[in-house]
């Protein structure tokens, strides 16, 4: 595989990090985003060959100069790595506005920011690969995380029409779904909203209890998911989404044979609404 050059958000954790180490012991050139200086330090001391960048994916008027600035000290970007995101527990009836809108604010609107100020130098230079990280919970969904999951389906919509508007240019946008790997998500990295309501313990509860036991030993091997990420961008015909994870194939597969059973059953219906 050729060296490119990758601008990866949040790549001082999780899997951006994972993705940002694998990519630079390839021999690609990385520019990772950081939100502060603390981060910088942690990316610089955990992978020395990155190029940090600081940059809050919700300061959106920022985001063009940002990406100027990267290209103009380090080159042209061949992969954008959208990356940065966090998640969201809580019961929905619980759950204040005021959270799905900080959801909302960095999982669809801080990755379609930095995906828009890469677009016209893409379409421009008729090369550019987009990958937009989602996750299973874009494509199913469970009690407990809509806020997340309303964020990952967002962006998985957004990005299926983004690629359609950039195939004629020679631009690749892909997302990257993945199941419950070994990160912070489900730790430090999740914003949990109080509980308040007794009707929602007898199902809630224990949805909690287990992710947060299991929270560092999932079965997803991040460094795994960055190879996977490294053959992905070398595909000179990649896929609309790529699901990671035996459980990830496992929920997903089985919704589309939900979705297919539904779709029989009440066809008829559908059907009798053409004039």
């Amino acid at each position: 595989m050729s060296s490119r050059t990758f601008f990866i958000t949040g790549a001082n954790s999780g899997f951006g990090l994972t993705i940002a180490s694998a990519a630079a012991l390839s021999g690609h050139k990385v520019i990772g985003t950081v939100r502060s200086e603390t981060a910088r330090a942690v990316l610089a001391d955990a992978v020395p060959d990155v190029r940090p960048v600081l940059c809050d994916v919700t300061d959106f008027d920022r985001i063009p100069d940002v990406v100027r600035e990267a290209e103009d000290e380090h080159g042209p970007v061949d992969v954008l790595i959208n990356n940065a995101g966090y998640g969201h527990e809580g019961v929905l009836e619980e759950s204040p506005l005021e959270e799905m809108r900080r959801q909302f604010d960095v999982n669809v609107f801080g990755a379609v920011a930095v995906a828009k100020a890469f677009l016209p130098r893409f379409r421009e230079r008729r090369s550019g690969f987009i990958v937009n990280v989602t996750s299973m919970g874009g494509m199913i969904t469970m009690p407990g995380i809509a806020y997340y999951c309303g964020s990952k389906f967002a962006l998985q919509g957004i990005s299926e029409v983004m690629r359609m508007e950039m195939a004629p240019f020679g631009v690749h946008v892909t997302t990257l779904c993945p199941g419950s790997f070994r990160t912070d998500w489900a730790g430090r990295s999740m914003v949990r909203t109080e509980r308040s309501i007794a009707d929602y313990d007898a199902q809630f509860n224990p949805i909690r209890e287990t992710r947060q036991a299991v929270s560092g030993r999932q079965l997803g091997d991040p460094e795994k998911l960055a190879d996977a990420v490294l053959t992905l961008v070398q595909s000179g015909n990649p896929p609309p989404q790529l699901l990671l994870g035996s459980d990830a194939v496992r929920l997903v597969s089985a919704r589309i044979e939900r979705l297919q059973q539904e779709i029989e059953a009440w066809k008829a219906v559908s059907l009798s609404t053409d004039g």
